[in-house]
């Protein structure tokens, strides 16, 4: 027979089990419209910048690699800028951000590809019209190379510029039943002066983002974001 005390746990057992189903995302909501493809969307010549082959950025190797799992679309380019200095351009996509499948950041990843990341650091890049986007900052060392990164992420309508923050960003969404979409926009340089260096990706992210067409815009910057720029142009 099934005393008192175990009707309580199986009761609370039931009601937690069904919270919990309750709380899980069902819902899912992407700023990349269906059937929009992100090479599409970003040009290959703009402002003062020209696209060129783009064998020194480092992006998912196989389909096998976890980043590759992570991200269902990336954009990876190199563009030279006036007087032929490089930037190295990755935009990664990644239709669902959960617990387990999450938007990898630069100082997480690029130690794995052998560089030690020597400085770190949140700034702001801006764009146009008093709007700017939060991101971060990095230097990336590797015998015989030194980079100037400056990226940003999105993941749903936030714009994350730590872990802990896209972390916590992820369960808001979680807790509003949202499964969310993300994006990694990493910007990055070889020049040898760091404050000119970030200056560059500063200068190159604004004409980036003047240069892309408003459909696409939310997906790489947030649809308040896109909205503000709407407003200033």
């Amino acid at each position: 027979m099934i005393n008192r005390r175990e009707l309580i746990i199986g009761g609370a057992c039931l009601a937690t089990a069904a919270t919990a189903e309750v709380l899980r995302p069902n819902r899912r909501v992407s700023l990349l419209a269906e059937g929009q493809k992100l090479d599409n969307g970003i040009p290959r010549a703009f402002g003062q910048w020209e696209m060129r082959d783009s064998d020194g950025v480092l992006a998912p190797q196989s389909e096998d690699s976890l980043a590759a799992k992570l991200y269902n679309q990336t954009v990876t380019r190199m563009y030279a800028g006036p007087d032929e200095s490089l930037i190295m351009l990755l935009i990664a996509y990644g239709n669902t951000q959960s617990d387990t499948l999450q938007l990898h950041r630069p100082e997480v990843c690029y130690p794995a590809f052998g560089f030690e990341v020597t400085e770190s650091r949140p700034t702001a890049l801006p764009l146009a019209g008093g709007v700017a986007i939060p991101g971060r900052d990095l230097v990336a060392v590797s015998p015989g190379r030194e980079e100037r990164i400056s990226y940003w992420t999105r993941v749903g309508e936030y714009l994350p510029v730590d872990n802990g923050e896209q972390r916590r960003m992820r369960f808001r969404t979680a807790l509003a039943g949202i499964i969310p979409d993300g994006v990694l926009v990493r910007i990055s340089n070889m020049q040898a002066d760091a404050k000119a260096g970030f200056a560059m990706n500063a200068r190159f992210a604004a004409d980036l983002i003047r240069a892309v067409p408003p459909a696409y815009r939310p997906a790489l910057v947030t649809t308040e974001k896109a909205r503000q720029l709407a407003s200033a142009a």
